[in-house]
């Protein structure tokens, strides 16, 4: 990664200067880190979580299937467009107080997912979690780019990486232990409450572990910006909740083209302000770096096709298999093995990280998810699950060659004076990525559902239609990969 701490920290009201490259990593360091890597974990962990909780809370609340997806889409959108703000509010505010702040709101929220009477709050209270996640994840970054210099850093990153991963991972199995288990009858909502305890641990070693740090630019939050920005994402994935359920209506595609516009008056809104030297919320300056654009839009695409594979093999797997939500989980540990085996693999090249050995991920990616539809079709509905198993670890592989490789290549695209603004957009392509993946899958597995007729025996040709876009998803992400620049990501 080319981003450099920053000249100084203030540590509890006092300024010091950072440590130079490569030397030792402060006192705090290794506890700094675990707590931080909590709130990502947590974080990320809440939006797979739900996946697997899914049809549980549809049976429990009577959700119908836009609810369903906003349950995890709604979390994902509040979460994505809030990303560059937080990361902003940090810079301007204290990485550390946000980040508090951020931990303090998600422990709120997630009570309230927990004690939700029905869809409606439920949905409510998983936006305010989503928010509250935007406050406390772009901090995570600059912390960890404060506390750590030198190889210590890399390892860091590293780290955090494998984390996001894991999280995604294996949060279906999680999930599934935590309502097979029952904990007091709470059935599907012990998976919110257990943030609770999390993060007040989190809160207790937040102030003595991590020092304080705040980012060099403008003093004032671009707010036009901010609006501009969660309005058109948040306009997209309306409109494709809406119109697959609705059944394409004229006015969900003048909801669509009124997103492009809104986007197109962003872009001339950040960079107005930028020429004017007034802190746009995202400095246009950075995409100049065709590494970083190119890898960023392959990041997008990439986690299109990650987010929604887990939310549609969740919903084969127990509405159509009949698999119970903790039988689910345990499939879902193929993919962490494999996510985890290639993640460790990947970590060793990770101070010469180039484009062609990241695009093989993806690849990779896009083969384990045609040989699960191969593997679906012949299975039917009485071929055994657990056929399963080997392709959903070469799958799984594909994504431990990707998610950690990807980020530290695009990282290592950015121009040094935008490392921060780079990580907040980053975090913003990933979770904005895998958000509108949701919304995107549901068009397609829904209609197809109901074409087949909508039974049980209906979700595995829903299933297998939905892996084609995703293939393609993931091809398409390769071959983006590859039209970056093939020099090493980090220096």
């Amino acid at each position: 990664m080319t981003s450099e701490a920053s000249p100084e920290v203030a540590v509890e009201g006092r300024a010091r200067p950072a440590p130079a490259a490569g030397a030792p990593a402060a006192a705090p360091s290794a506890g700094a880190l675990l707590v931080v890597l909590v709130g990502t974990f947590i974080t990320v962990l809440d939006f797979f979580i739900a996946n697997v909780a899914v049809p549980a809370i549809k049976a429990d609340l009577h959700a119908t299937a836009a609810q369903a997806q906003m349950i995890v889409v709604g979390y994902g959108v509040a979460f994505t467009s809030g990303l560059i703000t937080g990361g902003r509010l940090g810079d301007l505010y204290g990485r550390r107080r946000m980040f508090a702040l951020g931990m303090a709101l998600f422990m709120v929220a997630s009570a309230a997912c927990s004690f939700a009477p029905s869809v409606t709050v439920l949905v409510v209270a998983r936006i305010a979690q989503g928010a509250s996640a935007a406050l406390m994840v772009p901090q995570v970054l600059g912390i960890i780019g404060t506390v750590y210099t030198g190889e210590a850093r890399d390892r860091a990153f590293n780290v955090y990486g494998l984390v996001i991963g894991l999280a995604g991972v294996f949060g279906q199995f999680i999930g599934g232990a935590l309502i097979s288990v029952d904990v007091a009858g709470l059935s599907w909502r012990t998976i919110f409450l257990i943030n609770v305890p999390l993060c007040l641990l989190s809160l207790a070693f937040t102030r003595r572990t991590i020092p304080e740090s705040r980012g060099q630019g403008g003093t004032r939050l671009d707010l036009a910006g901010a609006l501009l920005v969660t309005a058109a994402l948040g306009l997209v994935v309306f409109a494709l909740l809406e119109g697959q359920e609705r059944h394409w209506p004229v006015w969900v595609w003048e909801a669509l083209a009124g997103a492009a516009v809104l986007l197109a008056v962003t872009v001339w809104h950040l960079r107005r302000r930028a020429a004017a030297g007034r802190g746009p919320l995202i400095e246009p300056g950075m995409f100049r770096s065709r590494l970083f654009s190119v890898g960023l839009l392959a990041t997008v695409v990439y986690f299109l096709a990650m987010g929604s594979f887990f939310f549609t093999l969740a919903l084969y797997l127990q509405l159509g298999r009949g698999l119970s939500p903790l039988e689910s989980g345990l499939l879902f540990l193929a993919l962490g093995a494999g996510y985890f085996g290639a993640s460790i693999v990947s970590a060793r090249f990770a101070a010469s990280v180039n484009a062609r050995r990241v695009a093989a991920g993806p690849l990779v990616l896009a083969v384990g998810y045609t040989a699960i539809a191969l593997t679906v079709r012949d299975l039917g509905m009485s071929g055994h699950v657990l056929w399963l198993l080997p392709v959903l670890l070469v799958a799984g592989l594909g994504m431990g060659l990707t998610t950690g490789p990807l980020t530290n290549l695009v990282l290592g695209g950015a121009v040094p004076e935008h490392a921060a603004a780079a990580s907040g957009l980053l975090n913003t392509a990933q979770e904005g990525g895998a958000a509108v993946g949701v919304a995107i899958a549901g068009t397609v597995f829904f209609p197809a559902l109901a074409h087949a007729g909508g039974h049980a025996d209906a979700y595995p040709h829903a299933f297998t239609v939905t892996l084609v876009p995703l293939v393609c998803l993931g091809v398409l992400a390769s071959l983006l990969v590859l039209a970056a620049p093939g020099r090493a990501a980090r220096k």
